[in-house]
């Protein structure tokens, strides 16, 4: 309801300024065309938040000071802690940021800011910036028009800077010619109550304009054309500061867990700042002066004072929070904790990141990674074993055979409330992100989407072998009991080698070696499936001549091989897709030598490769025992 009437507020209020004066339209119009400007620098910089950005942010964040200085840099590249509080939410909920790195580049962001207040102070208000301007305007238009991305990303930064540069000078213009009309110092309040007040007008413009750099700006301006106080600016610098959280929890709303979490470490964070400055504000005032000495700024120089006061507690707030800053998180991970919902949620989808399309990506990849997880649970019940026999150092022989009692599960039930809502979401994920990605980003997106089919395919076809496996692993006939087993094997094996995949891949300091070998032993386990399938090599046909197995087995059989072996490609073709596509050289070469089904066609033929799955299917008795269909 308030976001509501935010807008309509605005434009009486904005409609009784320019009936007020007409000098208030020129300020009005140089607030516009900043916040203008802002848009465009920031439609530029996204044209770089590709790969390169991923890279950067995972060897500058790695430790917590380079995640401050990281903060800093982008913040004071970018003009815009809002942009960067975004950013960093969306790669939070990607999954390429832990929430204490992600807190490091807030308190860095912050402390960036004060860079164009500097800029402005010491720069804009003491030349003619527009001058400036009009070159940046031209050139910036005309790369914009520009096919290329880079180009076209540059353009937009310089004309963002040019409407930045132009929305100052009308600012700073209008002020001026707006003092002639009504001088605004004469609503100035002292004290307590003015410091109050004024930083609540600062936390409303900024809430308004969605933009503290705008209010700063703003603030600015008004300062130099003596329209407000010294000190009622400095309640109106932190009350910016205060309000620019807003953005980021706006931003978070449709974040997960960790989004959620990062906003409202922003929010703790801006708000003990500036409850600390407001306590303290005649000892901030007194060293503010202390320093304008020693750096020869004037006394009277209060657009400079205001720069050095915005910088000076911000650098105070750094101080005071970063030794908390794990007891911050501990309190962040118990105040937002995980949503429990019956049906499971994505993970790592957050709006924000289709904008960013190598977060995008990674988001994707890593949320597929969590349906695969999900799915794995399903594939193991249905096969009537368990997860953690799986995963564990035990035979898988002796484990399948002594794994007799059925698991009750529903799999149309678990594929409802663990694997739908997920499917679903990675889908609609994609279908926005793709807008935004190069030829070679959507190359990977629709292999990433195949290896989502892939897993839910591979699901569906365990529904269908669920049945007959609870049946036949438990029958006094050898022979079918041997045959299922052998297929339970087969299939357990193969997801104890992705999963070792997986472990593997995501060490920071993983054996590349390793994992090459793993990625090429699932080749191995497809030679198996082919050269074991026993509708091709005529097993079936032996076990029935020989009276082994009833019509009916062999019927069952028939199919719930099938079953097993699709199941097996599917997600063997999942695991290629995840793991074999990494940038290290020795994975690219992996993925070179993984065989397509033609190559292993061709070698099942010319060569008969011993394997361990094929142990099961050697125990079959060579006699020919009393058949027993029991």
């Amino acid at each position: 309801m308030i976001k509501k009437m935010i807008l309509p507020i605005s434009l009486l209020l904005l409609s009784y300024g320019f009936w007020l004066s007409p000098d208030f339209k020129e300020i009005a119009a140089g607030v516009a065309i900043f916040l203008f400007g802002m848009l465009l620098l920031e439609q530029g910089f996204k044209t770089f938040t590709g790969g390169t950005l991923e890279k950067i942010l995972r060897y500058s964040t790695d430790r917590l000071w380079k995640s401050l200085c990281f903060g800093i840099v982008t913040t004071t590249l970018m003009q815009s802690s809002s942009l960067v509080s975004i950013l960093t939410i969306s790669f939070l909920s990607a999954g390429l940021l832990q929430l204490i790195q992600g807190l490091g580049i807030i308190f860095g962001a912050n402390l960036g800011t004060t860079t164009g207040a500097w800029l402005v102070a010491g720069f804009g208000l003491k030349v003619d910036i527009a001058a400036y301007a009009m070159p940046m305007l031209v050139f910036g238009v005309i790369l914009v028009l520009q096919k290329a991305k880079t180009a076209k990303g540059l353009g937009y930064i310089l004309a963002g800077l040019g409407f930045l540069f132009l929305g100052i000078a009308y600012m700073k213009e209008g002020f001026e010619a707006f003092r002639t009309t009504i001088d605004l110092t004469a609503y100035a309040v002292e004290g307590w109550k003015g410091l109050l007040l004024f930083t609540g007008i600062g936390i409303g413009a900024t809430v308004i304009m969605q933009s503290s750099h705008a209010t700063l700006i703003l603030t600015i301006t008004a300062l130099a054309a003596n329209q407000i106080s010294y000190e009622n600016a400095l309640a109106l610098a932190i009350g910016a500061n205060v309000g620019t959280t807003i953005t980021a929890i706006l931003g978070a709303m449709g974040a997960n867990q960790a989004g959620r979490q990062l906003a409202g470490g922003h929010l703790i964070f801006n708000i003990a700042t500036g409850l600390v400055t407001i306590i303290f504000i005649q000892q901030f005032m007194q060293a503010v002066d202390w320093i304008s000495v020693q750096t020869n700024i004037a006394a009277d120089d209060y657009t400079l004072k205001l720069a050095v006061f915005h910088t000076l507690f911000n650098l105070v707030g750094i101080l005071l929070m970063l030794p908390l800053i794990r007891l911050l998180e501990r309190f962040l991970v118990w105040f937002f904790p995980e949503r429990e919902t019956q049906v499971e949620q994505p993970k790592y989808l957050h709006q924000a990141t289709t904008d960013y399309p190598s977060a995008a990506l990674e988001a994707i990849y890593k949320e597929t990674r969590h349906l695969f997880h999900n799915a794995f649970e399903i594939i193991a019940h249905g096969l009537n074993l368990h997860r953690t026999d799986i995963l564990s150092d035990k035979d898988l022989k002796a484990v399948v055979e002594h794994s007799v009692h059925e698991i009750d599960i529903d799999v149309d039930q678990l594929y409802e409330t663990r694997v739908k809502e997920i499917y679903s979401a990675i889908i609609e994920f994609s279908a926005i992100s793709e807008k935004q990605m190069e030829p070679e980003q959507l190359k990977r997106l629709s292999e990433l989407k195949v290896a989502n089919r892939d897993i839910v395919d591979a699901i569906k076809d365990i529904q269908q072998l669920q049945e007959n496996m609870a049946l036949y692993i438990n029958s006094r006939n050898q022979t079918i009991r041997q045959e299922y087993n052998r297929l339970r094997h087969l299939l357990a094996e193969t997801l104890r080698t992705i999963y070792a995949i997986e472990d593997l891949d995501a060490q920071t300091d993983n054996d590349e070696e390793n994992l090459a070998e793993l990625l090429l032993s699932l080749d191995h386990i497809r030679l198996e499936m082919q050269q074991t399938d026993i509708f091709n090599n005529g097993q079936l046909d032996h076990f029935i001549r020989h009276h082994q197995i009833t019509r009916r087995m062999a019927t069952s059989l028939m199919n719930d091989s099938a079953y097993a072996y699709n199941i097996a490609h599917k997600i063997i073709h999942m695991a290629q897709i995840l793991y074999a596509n990494s940038v290290n050289t020795v994975l690219t070469a992996s993925s070179e030598m993984t065989l397509n089904d033609e190559e292993i066609k061709q070698l099942v033929s010319k060569q008969n490769i011993a394997s361990p799955a094929k142990d099961l299917a050697e125990g079959v008795p060579k006699s020919e025992p009393k058949l027993d269909v029991g």
